[in-house]
């Protein structure tokens, strides 16, 4: 049953709903309230037909099946009378005291080896079945008569008839008052319906005014979660994503203020610049200035365009990272790490990188994975000096692989390794060094999105190692192995892979 509405002009603005208490309907707006008392109402209705239509039924049938019963007791007695001499020699007598005791009963007697009936005029016929030893019975009903026949293989026969009005006016009765009974049944439930609709909505209108005042206030505050049913547990979720919105509103507030600020150090160095070379160009004193200091301004307007420059393109990459993730797809990460290194090689001629790479393949975006790892090979080649050398290896098992970066600085304090991934984080050595504090950042959360985990530890000569653990699967293809191991491997493959597990137990799994 759904409750229309007449159509009315309304406004496009005013069509959106906006009520937490009604939704859309077969393009027709209506109330929650109303929706869930007509669905109340007919659930009952539904519930109440049926019992009214099966108690109509079981009434009709009994009352019938009780006639029935009651002229079939009376023609088994009045067939035993008729085997008394004395009862057919009056049977004249005899029917009349029966009509006098039973008046809404006609009766109808053939004693044995008559061929005529004696009493009231009634039709005999009918299907018979068998009731009894010798004994036949039908029961049919005609017009409001209901007519019972009984007949022996002596051949006595009798017939009663008795009229149904009285019956049906009962089962009439009856019905009138089931009808009556479910009408009220069905109003009282539509009542009910809405009182509990009202009841159970009105933590939903609560919810509904909190969504309200955020909306209206931008105030993120926490809603009061009472009970613990479903309508709690709606509100408890409503309250963790306020609690994720407040908390990516701080951290876009943060990148802000952080963007900016890192922002102002560089522009602030070329504005001095600049307004100096002004300056010095309009009191005509430009020739006056030595090669020398020329040299070292333009040196200092470059390094910091290049700075602005980097940290502009480190927050693009950082924004890229907070997108939609991307399709993933296989990624040959040896291939990925070689051509990271490639590039980073150009950018720091002055330090050696020694590399070693077993083939593996990770699921993933391959142009993210390479600014990541790019990233952390620049940042062990800036912090290795001039002539050292970074070492980089993939060490590949059957389920992981660990990529070392190893370089041979001044190290990493424990107290500072966790802080190193945070946004624009940047320790007391490095704020004397280029960059923007961006780029572990950005190489933890594409790590993190591909699955991988990066540590921090202390490589063998005291500087920085950064060890991530990629799952994936090897990069070789076992088909052209021996055919005699079992899974397409040789003894050596084997041997190799037993190998492999150990090391990644003894140097990933162990902490």
């Amino acid at each position: 049953m759904i409750l229309r509405k007449p159509a009315q002009p309304q406004s496009r603005h005013a069509m959106a709903p906006t009520d937490l208490g009604s939704f859309t309907i077969f393009g027709k707006g209506t109330s929650l309230r109303w929706q869930l008392a007509l669905m109340t109402a007919a659930m009952v209705t539904i519930a109440v037909g049926a019992m009214t239509t099966v108690t109509y039924w079981t009434m009709s049938t009994s009352l019938a099946a009780s006639v029935d019963q009651n002229l079939d007791e009376k023609a088994s007695l009045l067939m035993q009378r008729t085997l008394d001499p004395l009862y057919v020699v009056n049977l004249n007598s005899e029917v009349q005291r029966f009509k006098t005791y039973h008046p809404d009963i006609r009766i109808s007697v053939s004693p044995p080896a008559w061929s005529f009936f004696y009493g009231d005029s009634i039709p005999v016929g009918g299907d018979f079945t068998p009731t009894g030893v010798g004994e036949e019975t039908s029961v049919r009903t005609v017009g409001n008569d209901r007519i019972l026949t009984k007949r022996n293989s002596m051949g006595t026969t009798v017939v009663l008839a008795q009229n149904m009005d009285s019956t049906q006016k009962l089962v009439g009765a009856l019905g009138a008052v089931l009808l009556v009974i479910s009408g009220l049944g069905i109003l009282l439930a539509i009542a009910v319906g809405m009182v509990v609709a009202t009841a159970g909505l009105r933590p939903l209108g609560r919810l509904q005014r909190a969504v309200d005042y955020v909306a209206q206030t931008d105030d993120l505050k926490p809603i009061e979660v009472i009970g613990n049913d479903e309508l709690a547990q709606l509100t408890t979720s409503f309250n963790e994503m306020l609690g994720a919105l407040q908390e990516s509103r701080v951290r876009q507030t943060r990148l802000v203020a952080d963007a900016g600020h890192e922002l102002k150090t560089p522009l602030t160095s070329m504005r001095t610049n600049i307004e100096l070379l002004m300056d010095v160009y309009r009191m005509g004193k430009l020739g006056e200035m030595s090669k020398e200091d020329l040299d070292d301004l333009e040196h200092d307007v470059l390094a910091q365009m290049e700075e602005l420059s980097a940290l502009i393109g480190d927050l693009v990459d950082l924004a890229r990272e907070e997108a939609p993730e991307h399709d993933m797809e296989p990624v040959e990460l040896d291939e990925v790490l070689e051509h990271a290194l490639d590039r980073v090689r150009r950018r720091r001629p002055d330090v050696q990188f020694q590399f070693h790479a077993d083939p593996w393949i990770v699921e993933g975006e391959r142009a993210a994975l390479e600014r990541a790892i790019m990233n952390l090979f620049d940042n062990a080649g800036k912090w290795s000096p001039v002539g050292e050398t970074v070492r980089i290896s993939l060490k590949a098992a059957r389920r992981k692989a660990v990529l070392l970066v190893d370089d041979s600085g001044p190290g990493i304090p424990p107290e500072q390794r966790e802080r190193i991934f945070e946004r624009f984080y940047r320790t007391d050595e490095a704020r004397a060094m280029p960059g923007s504090g961006l780029g572990l950042s950005i190489t933890k959360q594409v790590l993190d999105r591909h699955g991988a985990t990066i540590d921090v530890e202390e490589s063998d000569d005291g500087g920085a190692r950064f060890r991530v653990v990629f799952s994936g699967r090897p990069g070789y293809d076992g088909s052209d192995s021996d055919s005699g191991s079992d899974d397409g491997h040789t003894a050596s493959d084997l041997r190799g892979e037993l190998f492999a597990e150990r090391w990644i137990r003894d140097n990933v799994e162990s902490p």
